[in-house]
Parts: structure tokens; C-alpha cells; sequence
């Protein structure tokens, strides 16, 4: 096969770009693609690079600056993609090698940068090492490369310790031998289908680091490292003496997680970007106990960005959302690092169903709530994301203001966790259905079979092409706010804000020639007046004598 390959993007194509200059990840507003959900191109009800490469001149057109694409391996798909069996070749119900070569060009002419995901944790069952470490048995070398035990109790039927899975149940899972008798056990943090690699083994990381090299000569930008807080394990794999049940999302501290070895793997990793022109980058999936845990991924000598999952799993309450800006931003400050903002994601409930429900809910809900309240506060919640200094990430679909779909039949649902007792919620599918195009056709215009999973009857003024023009929309919500926020010398990149006197319950800070105010209540409040308003997530009335904020409401003001 002839690999396309791509340049990597060392400039900008737009002449609106801000005045001022920095690494174009510190301030760069990135668009989650969910490849099998965002456009299939084929025609077989699963979403491809072809159907994602067909729709880049939407996203080059909305504003964010790069698309980060969820895994498109060689995959069995026990974990949607998750379970790598290849990390250097497509899967086929993603399209080649070519197709992925053609995208990271046609992306790279838009403007548009292209981050992938990395998925070092684990591998899937099928990955070449770990069949033949199956079949080759106790002692191979194979083995060495991921965690084989033997288990405890008189005959070794009980797991090597106590680690539960994210998903559900033991994190062990028991082989059988070459002859037929019981063997080792396995360690999965995750499915069964997801063996741990184990990082001690040098053949690991030399292998990773051949990964990254690969896909940086094919053009790629970057990468999102999936569970990068997971890598390495405590010496001796000591029991979590604990049995409460494990989060994918929690914030415990446990000995899997958030290990100090994992810092010297991404001092290697940086090495290998730093050694590829037009600034290569890597992001960390990594949930920590807390924010100053998180700064310690992005030191000068690791990665460029960390989401942060402590802003993500706030309430939309005034207080809270204060205490963790002021707590990411100092965090983030002594390391040099942007702070990396997000919303919403593959893993939790969108934050328009999140937001519609009384706060404490968590990232997860199965409830609907208030619909109408969830899009209002969901409006005002991303413009206050995106005037925070830093970079900011945007998950497909949430541009349209839709919801979860938390009425999925049991029969359509595919989260691995949902099948597991005790594990994470197992509810992930109801924001992972295709977003829709169109107002017309059986899937809205995602592909002409339908769609994988069931989309809701009343979508069809949720579409692109029904939002697109109009003034009110979500979609043009967030196009205005994208082209002010690239066009004001104000917002991107920086280090702090400056909080100004406000109303319980309503925030409001400023930033060089611009003015952000947040009402997280719900009834309006009076505020001063700013300057011109820039935008706001809900109509304003504003003069020289003050402002009327109403309801879960953001207002931009340019000074």
C-alpha cells in the first residue's frame, strides 16, 4: 500500500488570526471527532475517516483551530476502538491507511491540525504479543510484556489481588494453559479484552516510542494520550484494601493510578516530539486526585496539555466554578503550562444533560431533566470556558446543543461497562449516538444505512442544516463565539484573570480589553455595564446605567 503522507502544519491559513504569538497549542480550541458517529461515508451505518475527511470544511468553518480523532486501530471493538490489536494500520470499518494519509492532507490545507489517540495503557486480546504469550504459556518472554501472575488460595483460583476493573468486577482474569489446566492470571484495568501492558518491560516503550514515529511521519500533530495516569503500577501490586467500587472518573488515590514513574516515560515521549518540526504536541487523558497532580503531566519537559477533569466534573453553581478556575489556573502557572478546558467528552453525560439536573449529579446521569434549562446553562457554561485563559476542547455534537440520549433500549446500548456489575455506569453510548446533518433522512443525514445507534425521533431541528443561519442557534452560538474569541487580542493564551466585585452567585472577570459575567443563578441579577457587548449566550439588556443578566446567562464585553 502507498501511504499518503501529509505534511505537518507549521502555520495558519487564516488572516484573522490574534496578534499575538505562542506555542498554537496554549490557546488552540480542539474539536473532538468520535469517528464512528460524526458521518459515514460508505454507506454502512458506521461513521469512517472518509465520512470525517467529507466534513472537515464544517469544522474549518465553525473556527476551532485542530480535530483530535478518537481511535481508528485495528480493533475487535470490545471497547469501541479502545482494544488496539494494531496500532499501526486502520481498522477496515474506518477505511486505510490512505484514507487516514488523505485526511491528516486535506486537514492540514484547511488549516486544520490533526491529533490522534494513543492508547499505551493496554492492548486488545488480539494484539500479536498477547496471543502468542497465550499460547507459548507459563515463562515466555511474551508474557513479561504485560501483567501475568499466578493467583492465590490452595490451586491459585483466587486473583493474584484484590484491584477491581473500571468497568465492573476483578481486574484479573485467569488463563488457560497450552494443555487445558488453569493457568495465570491476567491484569485488565478495564475489559477482559484489555490486558495492562507492563511498563517496567523496555520492549514497551521502545515500542510506543516507534508508535509515535510512525504516526508523525504520517503528519499527525499529536496525540491524546488515552489513560495516561495509568501506565505504571506500585512495586508489588499491593492490594487497594478497599471494597468500594472503582470509577473511571474518581479521584481516589490507588496504586494503578497516577504513579510518579509515569513522568519519566513522557520525558522520553517529549523528546521524540521535540525532534519533529511545526510544533508536535501530546494532551493526557490523566485523573488525578487533584489539579496540582495534574500539573505535574505538562512540566516544562513532558507534555504541552492535561484535561481538566476537575473543571469538567463541577457544578454549574457560581462558587465552585470560582474556587476550581483560580485553583487550574495557579496550578498550571508555576509549570509554565496552559490550562486545558473541557466539558464534555466521550466518557460522561454531555454537559447540556449534565447542567439540566440539580448539581451533585456527577458526569454520568440517567435522568433527562429540564432540557430547555440544561441548553440554557450549557450556552452560558461554554462561553465562560472559552473566555478562560488557555486551551479549550469541543466535543462533536455539543456545537448543536444535544442532549444525551438516556433512553436508549437496552438492546441497542454497547459500553463493555454497562454488562459488568458494580463497574462505571455503563451508560457512555447516550452521548456517542451520530450526530445529525440534516433534517431529512432516516439517520439525518449521518449515512445513507441509518446509524449504529438509534437516534432520537425529534432531532431534526438540532441538525447542522437546520441551526445553520440561524442568529439563535447553538451553532452559531459557538461560530461567533470561536471568530471573536480568534480575533481578540484579549482571549487565547495567558495566565490569569482578574476577578471584579459581583452578585452571589454570578462571576465576573476580566481580561486585557474584555470582560466576561456569569450568571449561575437562576433569576436575573443587575450588573454595570462594561463596554460594547461582544455576545452573550441569551439576549441582554444593556446601557450606560447597568445590565440586566438574566437566568444562567454569559455576557461578553469588549472594554
Amino acid at each position: 500500500m502507498t501511504q499518503h503522507l501529509a505534511a505537518p502544519l507549521t502555520g495558519t491559513s487564516d488572516d484573522d488570526a490574534p496578534a499575538h504569538r505562542t506555542g498554537w497549542w496554549q490557546e488552540a480550541v480542539i474539536y473532538q471527532v468520535y469517528p464512528r458517529s460524526f458521518a459515514d461515508g460508505n454507506g454502512d451505518a458506521m461513521g469512517d475517516l472518509d465520512g470525517v475527511r467529507g466534513r472537515l470544511p464544517y469544522l474549518k468553518d465553525l473556527g476551532v483551530d485542530a480535530v483530535w480523532l478518537s481511535p481508528f486501530y485495528k480493533s475487535p471493538q470490545a471497547d469501541a476502538g479502545y482494544d488496539v490489536a494494531d496500532y499501526r494500520s486502520i481498522d477496515p470499518m474506518f477505511g486505510t491507511l490512505a484514507d487516514a494519509g488523505a485526511l491528516i492532507g486535506d486537514a492540514h490545507r484547511l488549516g486544520l491540525r490533526v491529533i490522534v489517540d494513543v492508547v499505551p495503557n493496554h492492548s486488545s486480546e488480539q494484539h500479536d504479543w498477547f496471543k502468542r504469550a497465550l499460547a507459548e504459556g507459563p515463562g515466555s518472554e511474551l508474557r513479561e510484556r504485560y501483567h501475568f501472575r499466578p493467583g492465590k488460595g490452595e490451586s491459585g483460583e483466587l486473583p493474584p489481588n484484590d484491584w477491581p476493573s473500571v468497568f465492573g468486577g476483578s481486574a484479573w482474569s485467569r488463563t488457560t494453559d497450552p494443555d487445558g489446566a488453569p493457568g495465570e492470571w491476567y491484569l485488565h484495568l478495564f475489559a477482559p479484552e484489555q490486558p495492562d501492558f507492563n511498563w517496567e518491560h523496555p520492549a514497551v516503550a521502545e515500542e510506543f516510542r516507534s508508535i509515535l514515529r510512525f504516526w508523525l511521519d504520517l503528519g499527525v500533530d499529536g496525540f491524546r494520550i488515552d489513560v495516561a495516569h495509568g501506565l505504571v503500577k506500585a512495586p508489588g501490586l499491593p492490594d487497594v484494601g478497599s471494597g468500594g467500587q472503582l470509577r473511571l472518573l474518581g479521584n481516589d488515590i490507588m496504586p494503578f493510578f497516577d504513579q510518579d514513574g509515569v513522568h519519566e516515560i513522557y520525558r522520553g515521549w517529549r523528546r521524540v516530539l521535540d525532534a519533529y518540526p511545526g510544533e508536535r504536541i501530546a494532551v493526557a487523558e490523566a485523573w488525578t486526585p487533584t489539579v496540582e497532580r495534574t500539573a505535574n503531566y505538562v512540566r516544562p519537559d513532558e507534555l504541552h496539555q492535561a484535561f481538566n477533569f476537575q473543571y469538567l466534573s463541577t457544578s454549574w453553581d457560581g462558587e465552585a466554578l470560582r474556587e476550581v478556575i483560580e485553583v487550574s489556573l495557579a496550578a498550571m502557572r508555576p509549570v509554565g503550562a496552559p490550562a486545558t478546558w473541557v466539558l464534555s467528552n466521550h466518557d460522561v453525560t454531555r454537559h447540556a444533560t449534565r447542567f439540566a439536573s440539580p448539581p451533585g449529579g456527577g458526569t454520568q446521569t440517567r435522568e433527562p431533566g429540564d432540557r430547555e434549562l440544561g441548553l440554557r446553562r450549557a450556552r452560558a457554561a461554554t462561553l465562560l470556558m472559552l473566555a478562560l485563559p488557555g486551551s479549550a476542547y469541543i466535543y462533536q455534537g455539543e456545537e448543536l446543543g444535544l442532549p444525551d440520549v438516556t433512553d436508549l433500549p437496552d438492546e441497542a446500548r454497547q459500553d463493555p461497562s454497562y454488562f459488568r456489575a458494580d463497574g462505571q455506569d455503563g451508560f457512555r453510548d447516550g452521548c456517542r449516538v451520530p450526530i445529525p446533518w440534516t433534517r431529512e433522512g432516516k439517520s439525518y443525514g449521518f449515512g445513507a444505512a441509518g446509524s449504529w445507534l438509534p437516534q432520537p425521533d425529534d432531532w431534526a431541528e438540532l441538525s447542522v442544516e437546520a441551526q445553520t443561519g440561524d442568529p439563535d442557534s447553538t451553532l452559531e452560538l459557538y461560530r461567533s463565539a470561536l471568530a471573536v474569541r480568534r480575533q481578540h487580542p484579549g482571549l487565547g493564551a495567558g495566565a490569569s484573570v482578574r476577578w471584579l466585585e459581583a452578585p452571589e452567585g454570578v462571576l465576573i472577570f476580566g481580561r486585557p480589553g474584555f470582560v466576561c459575567a456569569v450568571n449561575t443563578t437562576d433569576t436575573p441579577v443587575r450588573t454595570d455595564t462594561y463596554g460594547r457587548v461582544l455576545l452573550a449566550s441569551a439576549p441582554v439588556t444593556a446601557d450606560d446605567a447597568g445590565t440586566e443578566l438574566p437566568a444562567n446567562t454569559t455576557v461578553w464585553w469588549a472594554l
